[in-house]
């Protein structure tokens, strides 16, 4: 991209950034994940738990992606990972620029000149020029986990990322499983595990009977949620003699595959939906009317939609490959070792139909009851704030 191109969408970003004179008191707060991660819901949650009455200058990747020339292009494309593969270079760069307006302490300008990379990053100012640490970060994204599953560019910024770990005062990780590699990119440096938000449901329905095994999955239809194995899956069972239906939930440039595959299989394609990608409520709408959720994942961090099945009182069959280890048991699923075949998956789908579904949906969601609600969550990064801010300052 020409730096002239950069200039201009400077130029138009600007005054959308800066329409209002900033505060008397700095608070900073970053956020960095992958697409669909979740991270706009946790900023508005931290914001009004934490900041009710503060004005805050939102400076996010994704709403400076509107300046690249190619946006509208990239809108319509049912790639999720079109759009921040184009666009990182200059959303990063325009990043680098508001903060340099606000004159940014030395290492934030570091950072943001060297955020060529899909980070999302909302900095909250109430007087800019007077900020100064802590600075807390909470990092979400899979591919410092699973880089495996990423594309060339994506896989190219997980050093520079890497490198903008060690800038914060304190790096929070949705888990463990996260918070693995983050410490050894940090050397040392305090690294904190917070999960994310999945709130408890006050009522829960029991799932249908077990005579049709309703399966759903809720992800993006890419190569790392892995859709066309949950075809597999169901392919096993039928052969099998088993009746068994198959829902998507999301969107993606696999879609295509998937109506390819069920196109040449007419009797996969009776027992198969595809709904693309709906709201909480019509997640919650479709968990509800399956028995078991799979996620045969190649790479998730917390999963947030395998502990929303669960707290929907519905038992899970995942992949090991993920944080979801940490709250997936006996109790209300299967983890299934990566790479394992079709016909493990399909025991397991029909264990957990015979076994835990007749459980009750109730006894399945109160395994992760309040344990990741707002309130509690809330908590701990409240906690972890006030310990950061207690600390002595880093050199």
């Amino acid at each position: 991209m020409t730096t002239e191109t950069k200039r201009q969408a400077w130029a138009d970003a600007l005054a959308d950034l800066f329409a209002s004179p900033p505060g008397p008191s700095p608070t900073l707060l970053s956020v960095g994940a992958q697409p669909g991660a979740g991270k706009t819901r946790a900023i508005a949650s931290t914001r009004r738990m934490f900041y009710p009455d503060h004005d805050f200058v939102e400076i996010l990747g994704d709403d400076l992606r509107q300046y690249h020339p190619d946006y509208e292009r990239l809108v319509a494309d049912p790639d999720p990972e079109a759009m921040p593969a184009a666009t990182a270079d200059l959303s990063s760069w325009l990043v680098g620029q508001a903060l340099d307006v606000s004159e940014r302490i030395d290492s934030l300008r570091a950072l943001a000149r060297r955020l060529h990379a899909p980070v999302q990053v909302t900095v909250g100012l109430d007087h800019a020029r007077a900020l100064t640490p802590p600075w807390v970060h909470t990092e979400h994204w899979s591919g410092l986990t699973n880089p495996d599953t990423l594309g060339p560019v994506l896989r190219a910024a997980v050093p520079v990322v890497g490198h903008g770990l060690t800038r914060p005062d304190l790096v929070t990780a949705v888990c463990e499983y996260l918070a693995a590699p983050i410490r050894a990119m940090r050397h040392g440096l305090r690294t904190a595990v917070v999960p994310c938000i999945v709130e408890p449901q006050e009522t829960v329905a029991d799932p249908p009977d077990g005579r049709t095994i309703a399966m759903v999955t809720v992800g993006g239809l890419v190569e790392r949620k892995d859709p066309m194995a949950c075809l597999d899956i169901l392919a096993e069972l039928t052969e099998r003699g088993r009746r068994a239906t198959l829902t998507f939930v999301g969107e993606g440039p696999l879609r295509r595959d998937i109506e390819e595959r069920l196109a040449a299989d007419p009797a996969l394609a009776e027992r198969t939906r595809l709904t693309g990608g709906l709201d909480s409520d019509g997640v919650r709408a479709e968990l509800a009317r399956a028995n078991v959720f799979i996620g045969p994942t190649r790479g998730d961090n917390f999963f947030v939609s395998a502990a929303e099945a669960i707290t929907s009182g519905r038992p899970v069959v995942v992949s090991d490959a993920g944080g979801q280890t940490e709250y997936v048991t006996p109790d209300n699923g299967t983890v299934l070792p990566l790479g394992a075949d079709s016909r493990q998956w399909a025991d397991a789908v029909i264990d957990a139909v015979e076994r835990l579904a007749p459980r009750g949906a109730r006894r399945i969601a109160d395994t992760i009851g309040e344990r990741f609600s707002s309130a509690r969550v809330g908590a701990a990064y409240r906690r972890l704030h006030e310990e950061c801010a207690a600390a002595p300052a880093r050199s």
